[in-house]
């Protein structure tokens, strides 16, 4: 009698087993060997597909770079390819706002040199961003590592968690009722994916901030461009000042202007020389001086009060696409729309009362330059700008995001 009440519950369980195993296989590879043996990566490739795939990463730690390029600000959280495959999924996931609605790939558009043609970015519950959203090509390789336009994080590093404790912004923030980091971290650590991918790359499950700070920012720091037309000449040329081959005389002569610095008589006005643009927003990398104080651009959307210390800018590189046209408004206010309108406001900076932060190099014995460029030369300029866009970061699949269905 138990030899039969044993058999026969031996049967159901073997179908119950084979039944549950055959389901299993027709979405994840799990398979009946003996031993139930289930994808580690289940939830992953769910969530997905060949987008995330940890037996076949995208090169993010060894992309190249040109020889020219010299600075590297990744320090010690060098990049790898599982971390930054982190970044990307934490980067595009909506998780991370408080109503599932806002990731930072909803402010940082791959397609638009990861900014937003919007004057002011969408948060969550109604919320907006306080300022434009900066462009994220080659963060990497840039002289200054404080970000935000007023510099308030330290680092990429802390800046990456900053949005997400906003309380317009993403709405971890602790406030009204809100949850804040450590919720954050809570509701991560239940996502099955997440699970796996942290087991992967830390080697066991647990979510930290730092974690999340430590993938987001290999993750932005991965995003490069340097296929411009820019690059093709500078590849072939000892230096900048050198004129590039394939460069027309405008493009040239636009170069030329951009490296030099001008010459001011006793009252400000230009009267020899270029027009500077090189001594804030370097060659080769086009990065912004640390050391560079306001631009006199000191508005604060929606306010007629003044801000005078943002003094942070993004690389230069891909303000244009390849064929010229604008990735997105310019400036923390967004108020430009056109290289044009960038090079009207440095022909003649308006002297603002309160804006005790004006960067030297706009002004001489409190005196305010005005470059007076000729409509001729501000073609010229722009023609040169137009060059130091690229193609590839609009494009490549490894800065897109992962998703199957959001």
């Amino acid at each position: 009698m138990n030899k039969a009440i044993k058999y026969t519950a031996g049967i159901f369980l073997s179908i119950a087993l084979i039944s549950s195993c055959t389901k299993m296989d027709l979405n994840s590879s799990t398979k009946l060997t003996g031993t139930l043996i289930i994808d580690p990566f289940y939830y992953t490739k769910e969530s997905f597909g060949t987008n995330i795939d940890f037996s076949n990463l995208n090169n993010y730690a060894n992309q190249g770079r040109p020889a020219y390029i010299t600075t590297d600000n990744a320090g010690a959280n060098a990049i790898t390819d599982a971390k930054a495959t982190l970044g990307r999924v934490l980067f595009y996931d909506k998780n991370l706002s408080i109503n599932n609605t806002i990731s930072c790939g909803s402010c940082h558009k791959q397609s638009f040199a990861f900014s937003d043609t919007s004057l002011v970015s969408d948060g969550v519950v109604g919320g907006v961003t306080v300022r434009h959203s900066m462009r994220l090509i080659n963060a990497r390789f840039a002289n200054e590592v404080k970000f935000f336009w007023n510099e308030r994080a330290a680092s990429l590093e802390i800046q990456t968690t900053m949005p997400i404790q906003d309380h317009a912004e993403m709405g971890f923030s602790g406030l009204n009722g809100r949850g804040n980091i450590d919720t954050l971290l809570l509701k991560l650590s239940g996502i099955n994916y997440y699970k796996e991918i942290f087991k992967k790359v830390y080697g066991d499950t647990v979510v930290t901030e730092p974690r999340i700070q430590e993938s987001l920012a290999q993750f932005v720091r991965s995003i490069q461009s340097f296929d411009s037309k820019y690059d093709a000449g500078r590849a072939q040329v000892n230096n900048d000042r050198d004129p590039f081959p394939n460069f027309t005389p405008a493009e040239n002569i636009g170069k030329n202007l951009y490296l030099t610095p001008p010459v001011f008589d006793g009252t400000g006005n230009r009267i020899a020389g270029g027009i500077g643009c090189n001594g804030c927003h370097r060659a080769p990398e086009f990065d912004i001086d640390p050391n560079t104080r306001n631009n006199g651009i000191v508005g604060i959307i929606g306010s007629f009060a003044i801000e005078i210390n943002n003094t942070r800018a993004p690389s230069l590189r891909d303000l244009v696409k390849a064929d010229g046209t604008i990735n997105s408004r310019m400036m923390h206010t967004g108020q430009f729309t056109s290289l044009e309108a960038v090079l009207g406001h440095y022909n003649t900076i308006p002297q603002i009362n309160g804006n005790s932060n004006l960067d030297p190099r706009l002004r001489a014995d409190g005196v305010v330059n005005k470059l007076n460029m000729t409509s001729a030369e501000i073609s010229q300029v722009v023609a040169f700008m137009k060059t130091l866009g690229g193609t590839n970061v609009y494009v490549d699949k490894k800065w897109s995001n992962p998703f199957l269905v959001q």
